[in-house]
């Protein structure tokens, strides 16, 4: 049904990748995904799901952030007894929101899966999770259309590089639709993947677009080797996190290089983190 969603998980945690990455987050994990890279380390949304209502999903991103709400409701009647507030302090009133020093509100919410275009209603909800004041995250893999998502969000795209078996996926119209306030994300393994990735940051003046994040692959757990991902191609090399950062100094290449904070924070294989 056109108002529903086959949900994985919905859960609080901190953001671990993107421009975002250490910020307070909602992550509502779609199911289903049309592709299988190399190093999925979420196989489990493939299939597992339960089927949501929009309008139960945004009460429980509103639960989730409830405490948030909260904490400047209790900061506004704190300011409220001071004459002045200190200059390090925003002064907020009961109907302001915890924000950040950008001005958005915390936490915010971001669309994973799987793949969360593959459902059409992931749209609207994005619209009315946007409407709802939060600032609104997609993580998309970049082989389906990302223009009827509305402008408010922050779509984070995939361009798949060699090593994931999907790169012949890529939507490169998409690239039409970013704005500088998107992210594109290269995921790498391998020392082909870094070469290809510096030559599509060329060929395409993406660095004029907006940020773009080199993430390095980390191993999969023995139980995330699910058997349906693709195989890395034969003869490629791979590649350390280390020797990543060290190619990028040394290639002076306008990007961010990330590691995935949930896995150094927590185990790489829990789930709801």
């Amino acid at each position: 049904m056109a108002d529903t969603l086959l949900i994985n998980e919905i859960y609080l945690s901190l953001q671990g990748e993107s421009t975002f990455a250490g910020l307070p987050c909602i992550f509502v994990r779609l199911t289903a995904c049309n592709l299988r890279c190399s190093y999925c380390d979420t196989a489990y949304a493939f299939k597992e799901g339960e089927k949501m209502s929009l309008a139960a999903v945004r009460v429980e991103v509103e639960r989730l952030a409830a405490r948030f709400r909260q904490e400047a409701d209790s900061a506004a009647g704190t300011a409220k007894l001071t004459r002045r507030a200190p200059s390090t302090v925003r002064p907020l009133t009961a109907n302001t929101q915890s924000v950040d020093a950008g001005g958005q509100r915390l936490p915010l919410v971001e669309l994973t899966g799987g793949e969360p275009l593959l459902q059409k209603a992931s749209v609207p909800l994005m619209k009315a999770l946007c409407d709802d004041g939060f600032t609104v995250l997609l993580e998309t893999s970049g082989a389906l259309d990302i223009a009827p998502v509305d402008p408010r969000v922050r779509r984070i795209m995939d361009l798949k590089c060699p090593s994931s078996g999907e790169s012949a996926r890529n939507r490169w119209g998409n690239l039409a639709h970013l704005k500088g306030t998107d992210e594109i994300k290269f995921v790498i393994g391998t020392r082909e993947d870094y070469e290809w990735s510096k030559q599509m940051i060329a060929q395409h003046s993406l660095a004029s677009i907006c940020p773009l994040l080199f993430s390095w692959v980390h191993p999969l757990a023995p139980g995330q080797k699910e058997p349906s991902l693709e195989k890395v191609p034969a003869g490629q090399t791979p590649l350390s996190r280390r020797e990543l950062a060290e190619l990028i100094i040394a290639d002076a290449l306008p990007v961010r290089f990330q590691a995935q904070l949930h896995k150094v924070i927590w185990s790489p294989q829990k789930r709801g983190v």
